[in-house]
């Protein structure tokens, strides 16, 4: 019919192009040789069947001739293959010797290790004491007023108001002179005489060998004190407590250790420290002092070398104005304790060796001091060609060829709590410290501006050392 697009049927034609009956000629796109034609297909086939009465009958679409066979581009014959003539991975030199390094230093961390260990001395120690406060046996109270060669303002006692035991362990508790005794307020400052000397006394005889001259009387003497208000000197405002294990229990080598509350309120110096039985070298400090743990009862918020610090040291040398502390000092302290609020164990390690102190643990150590890393302290302490007092010194240690001399006698222990002093325990002009250390009057300075430190230190559970336990062993077999 004229107008109408004649198609050919397969049969009559050898064309397999599909031919667009709605387009013009030249509108079809080329044919893709590798393409399988649609109306061949099942699937073909059956989109057609489905179509509606407006689409074309599926006779209109040509019958796909026969498919190009596939040509492999596969190369013939023998050909190289050099990425199979390595199938095996190359050494990683760069790891090997990464983990060689790494397995050699462990391995000499590890003997370094294990040779450290093997110079630690093993030595057995024979428990001597465990004193848990039961009674105060194994003590001794010292009963003096001179200040200890420390300037402190309280005057010690056997009253039971300033040492008691109970049920938490010993207390050594500072009270006011005024309260624990008839002593008046004019009394304790002016026109009163103190003599400790008296036998029968409630509070203590004195426990001093010193013995006074006419001019120390007054003054200096340990066993007594007078009130002059011209002169500026005054009965002790405080009594405490000191007490010891002289003669009783006393160790040469070994291990210390004391559970501990810390007193609370300004001004308090309380220690635990060890004295020489014999004093063989001379007197102090010519034989040595060992402070296991000091402290300072001022709020550490507001004094700067308060109660959140514990220091420890030695004291050597060979007057009191050499005194080499400095070099066998140390002290621990952090920000967020207080030692006021609850017991810690302070303790103490000793050998011919060695020395240190720690707090709370062994690998806590305050200091430690090796003997062996010197000839002996008097040349450690550089004391050779020194004047003292316009002499120059002598060794009193070198006749025994020892490293560790004075460190080499017995020595016992001591607990108390002091209070105030001149020896620079309290630096002047800090924390609003109410006397000078060269003052000629501190103890009354300290006296006068009582209004200051007294509301600090509480009731007398919080004011005083309060020891739980003790513990002392000496080296060596029981």
């Amino acid at each position: 019919m004229e107008g109408s697009t004649a198609v050919t049927s397969p049969a009559e034609g050898s064309s397999s192009r599909r031919v667009n009956p709605f387009g013009t000629p030249g509108d079809e796109p080329p044919e893709n040789p590798f393409s399988t034609p649609v109306a061949a297909t099942p699937i073909a086939e059956s989109l057609t069947s489905r179509r509606s009465p407006h689409t074309r009958n599926a006779s209109t679409y040509e019958v796909a001739g026969p498919r190009r066979r596939f040509k492999s581009s596969r190369l013939k014959g023998e050909f190289e293959k050099p990425w199979l003539e390595k199938s095996k991975k190359e050494v990683n030199w760069d790891s090997i010797i990464f983990y060689t390094c790494i397995f050699i230093g462990l391995g000499i961390g590890g003997f370094l290790c294990w040779k450290e260990t093997q110079g630690i001395p093993n030595y057995e120690y024979c428990l001597i004491m465990d004193d848990h406060f039961e009674n105060l046996d194994n003590w001794n109270h010292e009963v003096q007023m001179g200040g200890f060669g420390t300037g402190t303002f309280d005057w010690t006692t056997t009253d039971k108001a300033n040492s008691y035991v109970d049920a938490e362990g010993l207390h050594i508790v500072p009270t006011l002179t005024l309260e624990s005794t008839e002593i008046t307020y004019d009394q304790l400052v002016h026109g009163h005489t103190v003599n400790l000397t008296t036998d029968g006394r409630s509070d203590g005889k004195c426990t001093s060998d010193e013995k006074a001259t006419d001019d120390e009387w007054e003054t200096r003497w340990p066993c007594a004190a007078v009130s002059n208000s011209t002169k500026g000197q005054i009965i002790n405002p405080v009594r405490s407590a000191r007490l010891n294990t002289k003669g009783k229990k006393t160790i040469r080598y070994g291990r210390v250790e004391v559970t501990a509350r810390m007193p609370r309120g300004d001004w308090l110096w309380p220690a635990i420290w060890m004295m020489p039985q014999d004093s063989i070298y001379g007197e102090w400090p010519k034989s040595g002092e060992i402070d296991i743990a000091e402290s300072r009862g001022n709020d550490a918020r507001k004094y700067s070398m308060g109660d959140n610090l514990v220091s420890s040291a030695l004291h050597w040398g060979t007057a009191t104005e050499n005194d080499r502390w400095r070099r066998s000092y140390g002290e621990w302290g952090g920000k967020r304790v207080r030692y006021t609020d609850d017991f810690h164990t302070y303790g103490l390690e000793w050998s011919e060796k060695y020395l240190f102190t720690w707090l709370d643990g062994r690998l806590r150590q305050v200091i430690f001091f090796d003997f062996t890393k010197n000839k002996n302290l008097w040349t450690y302490g550089e004391f050779a060609g020194e004047s003292v007092n316009g002499s120059v010194p002598v060794d009193p240690w070198g006749s025994t060829g020892r490293p560790n001399t004075p460190f080499d006698q017995s020595f016992f222990l001591i607990l108390n709590v002091a209070v105030g002093g001149t020896n620079g325990w309290f630096p002047d002009a800090v924390g609003g410290k109410p006397w000078a250390d060269r003052s000629e009057t501190p103890m009354r300075d300290f006296w006068k501006a009582n209004e200051t430190w007294l509301p600090s230190w509480g009731p007398k559970e919080e004011r005083g050392m309060v020891v739980k336990s003790v513990k002392m062993w000496q080296q060596g077999q029981c």
